[in-house]
């Protein structure tokens, strides 16, 4: 039965969709609006398997989290950051495929 199985595969990638949005809402802050955390969840959702922490507890989520933040701000607020933090290969507003450039 082909369309059982479609199915079946449908049901499963959309629970995974739903468990790693669950995730990611444990990070919103209460001050964000809804757009500003769908475009920030994108972000964290999109880059979250490059900052797995590794087995010695790194730290790298933090990492993860923290360039969000500094994405968003750079992309709603205008918030200009020091070149260094630009230069990362993850801070970019074409990151989750929308936005605009200041600079």
């Amino acid at each position: 039965m082909v369309g059982g199985e479609a199915a079946a595969a449908v049901e499963e990638l959309v629970s995974g969709v739903r468990q790693a949005a669950d995730f990611a809402e444990q990070f919103r802050s209460y001050s964000e609006s809804e757009k500003q955390w769908k475009a920030r969840m994108e972000f964290i959702l999109r880059h979250l398997p490059d900052f797995r922490d590794p087995p010695d507890g790194g730290g790298r989520l933090d990492q993860l989290l923290s360039l969000s933040m500094v994405w968003a701000n750079h992309l709603f607020l205008g918030c200009s950051i020091k070149v260094k933090a630009e230069d990362s290969s993850h801070f970019s507003t074409s990151a989750t495929g929308s936005g605009r450039r200041r600079g």
